[in-house]
């Protein structure tokens, strides 16, 4: 506090975050614009259920590329955090858009949502850093607030979808309006954002970091929570919407209104971040994240049973879209609280590499299982997740270690 009274780390605080926070929903919009139309490049160029699967998982390729790239090179410590976010943010939209532009085939396409993979990973690991070095005991909120953004911004691409043409909307104005809003993001990151008070100073580089992160016991648990969560997440928020519009299909509903339900589920998630940060600060990281687990683990549990009936899903996949997603900013503020300070993000991008890694096995399961026992039996495989997660947090919880978190609240 000064003497005119103005506290200086106040100043400007959650304008910035906000302003880091609308940043990252535009440019996490590049992240599904493939796999929300789907449905149209199907039909246009016949994929298979294995192409399918790859529009979403090159990017979760190109992800951990990326991410482990940088943790390696400690990118996220060594560079400034604004800076890394504006350019990836600009690549993310550079590569999304030559899909549209090129009008190339599958196996182009591919490489191109590869290459947005490897961007977003300068994108979503250091916007946590940063939200980080302006909360402390507020930073499950400041997180949550991010994820929040960064799980609207995923969704968009549905939402644009559902507002296209009835029918099949076209594709190309999917992608090109994500890849301008990516643009976007690049923009407001570098020339609104900046660091806050928090922010160590750049440490020198160190290649084994990302190693001994992982090691040490309390953020290695929090990690494992992160994975549990991580099993279910992206497999969910993949083909959920795949899921409605069949529902909606059979049930010969609209499939305007199964699209602006798929929206919905994804952007539930951004209230479910918001509000378990705001909880996790007051009632401890541990606790949420394990009520958030238990809740989105019994929703995929339900989920098949409720096929034929797409009314009563529709509602269990609401509730589904707030609990998958709302533990997931709190396992990040954990490795803030638990990690050397001075490596923040490099263990923030190792965290997110390993997540984003596991996703691909879960993505590319759920086809097949949907072959072999339909839509109604194919996300209860996603529960196992939930159940190690929940493990790894209990355990987490009883160490001594886990005082740093939340102020002490665990």
């Amino acid at each position: 506090m000064t003497d005119s009274g103005i506290d200086p780390i106040g100043r400007g605080k959650w304008r910035t975050v906000g302003l880091l926070a609308l940043a990252e929903l535009l440019a996490m919009s590049v992240w599904f614009s493939a796999s929300a139309v789907v449905p149209q490049l199907t039909s246009e160029w016949g994929l298979t259920g294995a192409q399918q699967s790859w529009l979403t998982m090159s990017v979760q390729v190109g992800f951990v590329a990326g991410a482990l790239l940088s943790a390696v090179l400690n990118l996220a410590d060594r560079l400034p955090p604004q800076r890394l976010i504006a350019g990836s943010a600009v690549l993310a939209a550079a590569a999304n858009s030559a899909i549209a532009l090129l009008d190339a085939g599958p196996g182009v396409v591919l490489a191109l949502r590869f290459l947005t993979g490897v961007a977003l990973a300068g994108v979503y690991p250091p916007g946590m850093k940063l939200v980080a070095s302006w909360c402390k005991e507020d930073r499950g909120l400041g997180i949550g607030l991010l994820v929040g953004a960064i799980t609207l911004g995923s969704g968009m691409p549905h939402l644009l979808n559902a507002l296209g043409s009835r029918g099949m909307p076209p594709w190309r104005s999917v992608l090109l309006t994500t890849s301008a809003l990516s643009l976007a993001a690049g923009w407001i990151a570098a020339v609104a954002t900046r660091p806050g008070p928090f922010l160590a100073k750049a440490p020198p580089f160190d290649w084994r970091y990302a190693g001994r992160a992982f090691a040490n016991r309390p953020t290695r648990l929090a990690n494992f929570g992160y994975l549990g969560h991580m099993w279910e997440l992206y497999a969910m928020w993949a083909w959920v919407p795949l899921f409605l519009l069949a529902s909606y299909e059979r049930a010969g509903w609209k499939p305007e209104s199964a699209r602006l339900a798929g929206f919905g589920v994804l952007a539930a998630g951004a209230a479910g971040s918001l509000l378990a940060g705001v909880l996790a600060d007051r009632l401890g990281r541990t606790l949420i994240t394990v009520w958030s687990l238990a809740a989105s683990g019994a929703c995929a549990l339900g989920a098949g049973l409720l096929f034929n009936h797409p009314l009563p899903l529709t509602l269990l996949c609401l509730v589904w879209g707030f609990a998958v997603v709302a533990d997931s900013a709190q396992f990040s503020a954990a490795i803030t609280e638990l990690a050397d300070p001075r490596y923040m993000g490099t263990a923030l991008t190792l965290q997110t590499s390993l997540g984003f890694l596991l996703t691909l096995f879960t993505i590319r399961m759920i086809p097949p299982l949907v072959d072999r026992i339909g839509w109604e039996g194919a996300f209860l495989i996603l529960a196992l997740g939930p159940v190690f997660g929940i493990v790894s947090m209990l355990r987490l919880r009883r160490l001594p270690e886990a005082e740093r978190m939340a102020g002490g609240r665990r």
